[in-house]
């Protein structure tokens, strides 16, 4: 019985956790909201490896292997709500959680005193990116981009500061246009199909008629440009590095993963509506996302070879990631095929430990005397901070030898995100470039620049942060202050994981292959949504 009830679990666990903390004072009872935080990221992290194992066994509650649904009113679809866990949104799942918990117990430290209701907050983020990942309609989709969006607004600018303020009000305009244009999209693919649920979408975009067809994909282009907001994709990216770099470094860690709801959602959208399936929109706007992903890529690289400080080339090289994924979407919907798709989301789990990672670096590779106590010193008036709040700050970890450690891990961080073996950077790109080498479907130039930029991006990542390390820890003549263990046993955990998701390589590229191949099997999705004995046994329902 509990076990049907799993797939909601990720939405309902933090959702509860982040209402009941509501109520606690965040003063008095701040280690205890710290604690429920943990327990509940924790329990989500669990509940996510089991529908893992779940996605690749097949669901108890599906007739499709691989594809298990959540029926919320005990209606069917496509006329009720359903949640769909399918192996892309499990692996989501759990790439969130791991991300979460290190960046929970870095805020810890003293981020989370920075103003109130920063443990709620958190919480409601993870409510709303394990929501997006797990919807099978589009509208929810907008429901749950909402609330991480809602979330993500109060931690951006949680803790004030000119800065924060100014790139927060920057950060919240562009994604307000963007939740518009969603809507209208969303009106218009509604108003030709009369539906919202994916996979009834997968099963109707064949029969729209050859009049409505320009009219559905108008409403997939402008749903596409929200989306592509969302991601950082080139030329709508300008919003990103400065909200990023502005960030406090936990809210920049978890801010490495949002783009990728952007990514999921076309990736999601786009094989299902226009993979093999789609009959005349098969493949539409194959060739836009490989272009925007080639120039959100070299926008990137160039970003991280110009920035001057190490939180502006953090976020650029999200940028390059998320270029890359959206380029290998769009030749995987020209008929790339799924081992390209399988190296991409490989590459995609490395690229967010590490960029999430490399957020909570800036802050102690970048702490002059005073370190977070200062910090805390500039907001302790606005907050209702006293000095036994600060006074907690020095004795919130033990000393460790900060330049060795940091610079270890910083040179982890910097090979990952170049590319360099063993890390998994190496092994994603490595499986990309052979995959574009050996398909012989697909435009010879565009691939072949696509393999030139994902090489130069590389050294230029290498280059640029090279630059910055060098800096930090061989030409400044000044020690850095002392780190505390809350600080750098986050960093520690998620370079971990990374050296673990080397060692299993082999193991997830299979994973990940068997996701690419489950993408571009349009129909195991909707037989899998709709393979319940409500829809079965009713004549009237939409057969699959």
């Amino acid at each position: 019985m509990i076990s049907e009830h799993m797939i909601i679990a990720p939405i309902l666990i933090p959702f509860v956790t982040g209402a009941l903390m509501l109520l606690y004072d965040d003063r008095q009872q701040r280690e205890a909201k710290f604690w429920l935080s943990i327990v509940s990221t924790a329990a989500q992290l669990l509940i996510a490896v089991e529908l893992v194992v779940r996605a690749k066994t097949g669901g108890d509650i599906s007739d499709a292997e691989g594809i298990s649904f959540y029926l919320l009113g005990d209606w069917a679809a496509p006329y009720g709500i359903v949640l769909v866990l399918d192996r892309l949104a499990a692996m989501m799942l759990v790439l969130t959680a791991l991300l979460a918990i290190p960046s929970l117990v870095y805020a810890h430290a003293a981020w989370d005193r920075q103003g109130p209701h920063y443990y709620s907050l958190f919480q409601f983020l993870l409510m709303g990116l394990n929501g997006a990942f797990l919807t099978g309609d589009v509208f929810n989709l907008f429901v749950f981009f909402e609330i991480l969006l809602a979330a993500s607004y109060g931690l951006l600018l949680h803790g004030s500061g000119q800065l924060r303020v100014r790139a927060g009000m920057h950060y919240i305009a562009i994604n307000l246009a963007a939740s518009l244009l969603f809507l209208i999209g969303v009106s218009l693919i509604y108003g030709v199909t009369g539906t919202l649920n994916m996979a009834h979408l997968a099963n109707l975009i064949a029969q729209v008629s050859v009049e409505d067809r320009p009219l559905l994909h108008a409403g997939v282009a402008i749903l596409a440009v929200a989306f592509l907001v969302k991601a950082g994709s080139w030329p709508l990216s300008f919003w990103l590095p400065t909200a990023y770099m502005a960030a406090a470094a936990p809210v920049g860690a978890m801010f490495a993963i949002m783009t990728k709801v952007g990514v999921y959602a076309i990736l999601r959208l786009s094989m299902l509506l226009f993979g093999e399936t789609g009959g005349a929109s098969t493949g539409f706007g194959a060739s836009v996302l490989i272009v925007l992903g080639m120039a959100t890529v070299l926008f990137g690289l160039l970003g991280v070879l110009s920035s001057q400080g190490l939180g502006r080339m953090a976020a650029h090289s999200v940028l390059i990631s998320s270029g890359t994924v959206l380029g290998i979407t769009g030749f995987a919907l020209a008929g790339g095929g799924p081992a390209m798709l399988s190296g991409a989301l490989y590459y995609l789990i490395g690229s967010v430990l590490a960029a999430g990672a490399l957020f909570l670096l800036i802050e102690p590779m970048n702490r002059e005397d005073g370190g977070i106590a200062a910090m805390l010193a500039l907001t302790a008036d606005a907050y209702g901070l006293d000095d036994t709040d600060l006074d907690e700050v020095p004795d919130a970890g033990l000393d460790i030898p900060a330049m060795t450690v940091l610079s270890i891990c910083f040179a982890l961080c910097v090979l990952m995100l170049a590319g360099l073996p063993p890390l998994p950077g190496f092994i994603g790109k490595l499986a990309m470039v052979q995959a574009l080498i050996a398909q012989t479907a697909l435009p010879a130039g565009l691939a072949w620049a696509f393999i030139v930029l994902l090489i130069v991006s590389g050294f230029a990542t290498l280059i640029g942060m090279a630059r910055i390390g060098i800096q930090t820890f061989w030409a400044s003549d000044i020690a850095l202050p002392r780190v505390l263990a809350l600080e750098i046993t986050p960093v520690i955990g998620l370079l971990v994981i990374l050296a673990l998701t080397s060692l299993k390589a082999e193991a997830m590229l299979r994973y990940t292959t068997g996701t690419a191949r489950a993408l571009h099997d349009t129909e195991a999705y909707a037989y899998g949504v709709f393979a319940t004995p409500r829809v079965a046994d009713r004549s009237e329902d939409p057969a699959p």
